[in-house]
């Protein structure tokens, strides 16, 4: 069986600071760390909604983390503003290395799914905006199971929705947490580094490759296999 790669889509593919240009136009200097804050705690209310088991869309989290942004960094938005930013989040750009990195996957024979935190018809959205839907088999998304990422339910979920075995797949992320749950639940992971700052958890879990962009991914896990 080919090898499949399933791509985490935001932060990996994905600039999620894609917005930081909006926020330029309306906080300013600020806007580094207002997307920052924002994205963080968006992945917090995902976090804390899986363990809670008290779902909610992957939007609402990103919806529910704006509004604490704006309160915790005493930028009060108006209505407009915030449904502006919330728009721009369906349209983020991909990262410069991503559509040449996806080609190299493709041309090295891999199944290649998008598989994300997200709604899959909002995935789809952001893929085809960003002019690589095109590359992917198919869409798996954890909202099909109510959960989010790390929680080993939406690993297996996508096995079984990719029909394939732990052994034979990968996940290719930026997210640490999403790399050690991805292997935790069997899978091999290969971590995109994308800043010489960013610093894998000291879990004693380490990825099964590191690549610093996903030009030279399918490379990587060629020498891997």
């Amino acid at each position: 069986m080919a090898t499949t790669l399933a791509f985490d889509v935001y932060g990996t593919l994905i600039d999620t600071h894609g917005v930081s240009l909006a926020l330029q136009g309306m906080v300013g200097t600020r806007a580094a760390e207002f997307s920052r804050h924002w994205r963080d705690k968006q992945l917090e209310y995902s976090f804390r909604r899986g363990l809670m088991q008290h779902y909610a869309s992957f939007a609402t989290c990103t919806r529910d983390a704006l509004e604490y942004t704006c309160e915790s960094l005493g930028l009060p938005l108006d209505v407009e503003q915030r449904q502006l930013l919330l728009d721009a989040y369906r349209t983020l750009p991909a990262f410069d290395d991503v559509k040449r990195g996806l080609e190299n996957s493709r041309a090295a024979g891999f199944r290649m799914f998008a598989f994300s935190n997200g709604a899959a018809d909002a995935v789809d959205t952001l893929l085809e905006t960003a002019g690589i839907r095109g590359f992917f088999d198919d869409v798996v998304s954890c909202d099909e199971v109510k959960s989010f990422k790390p929680n080993p339910g939406v690993y297996a979920h996508f096995l079984r929705r990719a029909a394939t075995p732990g052994a034979s797949a990968w996940l290719v992320s930026s997210n640490p947490f999403d790399v050690i749950g991805a292997m935790s639940a069997g899978m091999r992971a290969a971590w995109v580094r994308r800043s010489p700052q960013a610093v894998f958890d000291p879990w004693g879990i380490a990825p099964s490759v590191t690549v610093a962009e996903l030009t030279t991914l399918a490379a990587a896990i060629g020498v891997a296999d």
